[in-house]
């Protein structure tokens, strides 16, 4: 099931443009398991080739996508309320122990959390729901969403611009025509280039993490 969801994605952006990556990537910031490291990489090995696209577009694409999907869940999640995301959260992905490990993330490292919280797994989509339950200030959660991912949407769309540096004319032209099998060996090539990237990108926040710790342990 899950090839054919990435070859359906990749058809969006082959056909869509950047509306297929604003509203993958607005999925990816809420509850639907689309991985920005499949939509963002893809495009600008396509724009890189021709056509409607840009890099410089794909960034702002991905980043505007990122921001709707977040404002959405925010919004939604300060509506229902937290008793209400805790019991049904389980059925979009949402379990109870992930929510709490959301919010505990965010109680911990507050601002600092949602910007940095846009560059790691799993806490990218759920971190709009304790902001939204806390009822953070929406400019605030805003432009920390919009800063955050601006950042990652560059990262990914570098790591595209390399990957697609690697790839042969015959293999662009089957991306471009779809072809299953040579979606496949793309999403490959950029798991294996992306391993440095996300390693740099959990060191940076590691960084900042341990430095929060600092700061709290300082002012006990």
């Amino acid at each position: 099931m899950f090839p054919t969801l990435i070859e359906t994605w990749f058809n969006w952006v082959l056909d869509w443009g950047y509306l297929g990556v604003i509203i993958l990537m607005a999925m990816e910031s809420s509850i639907f398991p689309v991985p920005g490291e499949l939509v963002i990489p893809p495009a600008v090995i396509l724009a890189s080739q021709g056509g409607n696209m840009s890099f410089t577009g794909i960034v702002i694409a991905g980043t505007i996508g990122s921001w709707i999907g977040s404002a959405i869940t925010y919004w939604v999640a300060l509506a229902i309320g937290r008793p209400v995301v805790m019991r049904y959260g389980r059925y979009f992905l949402m379990p109870p122990a992930k929510v709490e490990s959301a919010e505990r993330f965010m109680h911990r490292y507050e601002a600092g959390g949602v910007f940095f919280a846009r560059m790691l797994p799993v806490l990218r989509y759920l971190i709009s729901i304790p902001a939204g339950i806390i009822r953070m200030d929406f400019l605030k959660f805003s432009n920390l969403t919009i800063a955050g991912a601006l950042i990652w949407c560059w990262v990914l769309a570098a790591l595209g611009d390399k990957v697609g540096k690697t790839l042969s004319p015959e293999q662009i032209a089957a991306l471009k025509a779809g072809k299953g099998v040579e979606i496949s060996s793309l999403i490959q090539a950029v798991k294996s280039e992306a391993l440095w990237i996300m390693v740099a990108v959990g060191v940076v926040c590691a960084l900042y993490f341990v430095a929060m710790r600092l700061i709290s342990a300082k002012k006990a």
